[in-house]
Formats: C-alpha cells, structure tokens, sequence
C-alpha cells in the first residue's frame, strides 16, 4: 500500500452535547476564515447529512463526511488528507456529544475517537448557561473521561462579559484555554425540524445569517489562537488510492430540494468505478437524463414536497418504467419512500406496492450492519453492507431482503427490497466504505446501457 504525507492544518469543533450550538460555531468560524481570505474546507463526524449542506454553503465546496463505521476506520486519515489537501484548514465538526460513539459503552466513531484517529486537535463548544463552577468541573470530565485531543474550549451563547467571567473558571480550574465566546446573534438564528436543522437550501438570507455570524467570530473568538492550534497538527500520513476509471455508464441522481441526502465521497467512489453522474428533478424535471443506464434516488425530504411530487406526473411515470423495467436503480430511505404507490395518501411512483405514512415519532434510528438473505444488485447472499437509518415514517411493506443488526448485537429486523436490479429500503449506506457494492452496481448499469433499452 503506498502512503503519502500531507501537511493539513486542521481542527475538531465538538460539543458537549447535541443543540449547544456547534454547527452555530462552525459556521461562524469557516465563514470567518472566509473573510479572512482562507480557503477552509469542512467536516461533519458521523453520519448526519444536513449539517454538510451548511458547511458547503459557507465554503462554496463539498463538505464530506468521516465516519468510523460506514466506511471503516482506516479510511478516516485517506478521506481527511484527500478531500483537504487543496485547503488551507479543514474544520471538522463533531457528532452528537465529544464521546457518543457507536453505543452507550464505547466511544467508538465518536468526535473524541474520529480526532485521535487523525492527531487533530480540539475545541469544546461549551454553553454554560445556568451554571457557575459548575462548568470547570463539566469541563474537566470531558477533559479528563478518556483519551482525547482538547485543547481548548469555545463558549456558546454568552455576551463579552460572561465570556470573561467563565474564562477565569475555566482556565483556573481546568487548564484548557477559552477562546472567546459567541453572543447570540440576532436575526441569525438556524432554524430546527424533526431531523435536526432545516436545510440550508430551504434559508433564504443565509447568506445574510452566515455574515452575521462571522462578524461575531471575528470580534468575539481568537481565531489567530484557532489557526495556531490546527498549525499544530502534526502531518498526516494516509494511503493513496487508484484514479477513476474511463466512463462507462450513465447514472441519473436525484437531486433537488426533496432528495438532497447524500455523502459526496460515496458520489465520488461510484465516479472511480467508472460512473458518469447525471443530476436531475423529480419535482421539476418531466423526464429522467437522456443516456442513462441507472437510477439514484437518494434520501431526503419527498414528505414535503408531495403535493409536487405527486403533480409531476410525467416524472413519476418515467420512474416507474425505468424501475419496473429492470433499470438498476438504488433508492434510499426519501427515494424508497417515493417509490411506493403514496405516501400519506398523495400518488407517488408506483414501483413498489404500499404507501408510507408520516408518524409523529421516530421509527428507527442508529448503525446496523446489513445482511443479505438473498444475491442482489449490491452484493452476494450471506454479504453485509454497513449502513444507517433515522427516519419518521413507516411503510406498509419495508421489505426483507436484509438482515438488520445493530453493532455487536445478533439480528433483530428485516428490511430492503433487494433483487438484481434493485436495492430499495429505508437504510442508507455510503459507497466510500462499500467498495464492492459500488462497482456491482456501475457494472450492472454498464450492462443494462448494452441492452438497448436505454
């Protein structure tokens, strides 16, 4: 395996738990950098795939993804180093609280256990609202629980004078330096729903927001510290990996508004198979890409967008021949949704018998590893697929193509409509950690273009 060595200033923005404020911060601080003339190129620890579009939005390039579990641990340095070597800093931003992991007893794929496996420094985003000393002593438990890489800590949601007030107790009590502390902006407020914030498409000032924030960065955080922590960091070494192959088959994905879940460095392994990606509508456009010889229907928000959806006819139409003519198609949790003949009574496409039904609670959430019960587009009966669910819906007929168990645990569910031309459930997976599964389907695409009925 040949290895390269990059020299990539870089920071993790954690938190201490989830809503302190972190992907707030993050924000603030890239768009900051921004200002500055940087060209700072972002992170998201774990799964989540809003935080991102924040992140891209700032930065004007794709934010990624690093995740322990859905493409392994030893891709974590490779994906870092790739996708940050044409920046001048990359900023990753935590999952969940700084050691919430895979499950409750190990910290494993948590941001503490994402920034050990890259040497990168961190800051701990802390909001300290209701408490006195009380936050010297959070602060050296996280500082002191496990492992870590804190180096510092960033306040959130405290005016000048409370930032002067908690930094005495903070560095007193517990060594790590405060960097500032980020006021409450008003008017720049990002806005919540049921999986997690709304995306940043759906914002129409966040330009406007993201300005705001920044300023506030600029006056209140030491950023100079900030960039001399991520200088620290010490190289990182990480394999190279084999360039794209030649073009060999067309796939349309879906792309707009209500189908925006997707990981970038899954877009780009399906691209090193030999995949041409093509972006379209299903809310705007009448017809899928012409030349295409597969199907991409990511997850996202189709619940709502449905009376859109529903209205485009000659695109649900188009779908439904494509799928039911043995077109390879991969369709995740929003695109599996949409697939089916409704969802909460509005007509969708129809490949798939049933409707879905938004529910008021979430359904299932959390890693499993799949296994196949059957051979299918994606791999061999008896193979697993990594994978992730959280979703607030539920299907007549979810499908049992799958075995589903959550990490360490025996099976516990099934799931997926599974065939040799389909792949179709609510779980999500992320081809940079399924290299097998995304040569499988780029090959069956290539073949069906051969078939003349593209």
């Amino acid at each position: 395996m040949n290895m390269k060595t990059v020299n990539l200033p870089r920071v993790m923005i954690a938190g201490t738990h989830s809503g302190c404020g972190k992907t707030t911060v993050v924000c603030a601080v890239l768009r900051a950098l921004i200002e500055r003339g940087m060209r700072p190129r972002a992170f998201k620890s774990g799964p989540d795939y809003i935080d991102p579009m924040f992140h891209s939005r700032v930065t004007g390039a794709p934010a990624r993804n690093l995740d322990a579990f859905l493409t392994g641990r030893e891709s974590i340095p490779r994906l870092l180093a790739r996708n940050g070597a044409d920046g001048d800093i990359a900023v990753i931003e935590g999952v969940m609280g700084f050691y919430d992991g895979l499950s409750p007893r190990t910290d494993e794929g948590s941001a503490a256990d994402i920034a050990r496996l890259t040497d990168t420094p961190s800051i701990l985003v802390v909001d300290p609202s209701g408490m006195s000393l009380s936050v010297a002593a959070m602060v050296r438990g996280y500082s002191g629980f496990r492992e870590n890489t804190l180096k510092a800590v960033i306040l959130n949601g405290v005016s000048a004078g409370s930032t002067a007030y908690y930094r005495d107790i903070i560095e007193g009590e517990t060594g790590l330096s405060v960097l500032g502390g980020l006021p409450r902006v008003r008017g720049a407020e990002l806005e919540s729903r049921h999986l997690g914030l709304v995306t940043a498409g759906e914002i129409e000032d966040l330009r406007a927001k993201l300005q705001l924030l920044a300023r506030a960065a600029e006056d209140n955080l030491d950023l100079d510290a900030l960039l001399s922590l991520a200088g620290a960091a010490p190289p990182l070494a990480a394999p190279t990996i084999a360039p794209h192959l030649p073009a060999k088959a067309r796939i349309a994905v879906a792309s707009d508004a209500a189908f925006c879940f997707r990981y970038e460095d899954g877009m780009d392994e399906l691209r090193r198979h030999g995949a041409e990606l093509v972006e379209f509508s299903p809310i705007r456009d009448a017809s899928l890409p012409a030349g295409c010889s597969g199907l991409y229907l990511c997850g996202g928000y189709p619940e709502l967008y449905l009376e859109q959806l529903a209205a485009n006819k000659p695109m649900l139409d188009a779908i439904r021949r494509a799928v039911t003519c043995g077109m390879p198609t991969v369709a995740e949790c929003g695109g599996f949704m949409y697939l089916h003949e409704r969802i909460d009574g509005y007509p969708m496409v129809g490949a798939l018998r049933g409707e879905v039904r938004m529910t008021a609670r979430l359904r299932r959430f959390g890693y499993f590893t799949m296994t196949a019960e059957r051979d299918n587009l994606l791999c061999r009966k008896g193979e697993t697929i990594r994978a992730h669910e959280f979703h607030y819906s539920e299907s007549d007929d979810e499908g049992a193509d799958f075995s589903l168990a959550k990490p360490n645990k025996p099976a516990s569910a099934t799931s997926v409509h599974a065939n040799t031309t389909l792949y179709a459930g609510y779980p999500h997976l992320n081809f940079a950690g399924e290299s097998a599964a995304a040569a499988r389907f780029v090959l069956a695409c290539s073949e069906y273009s051969q078939t003349g009925r593209v």
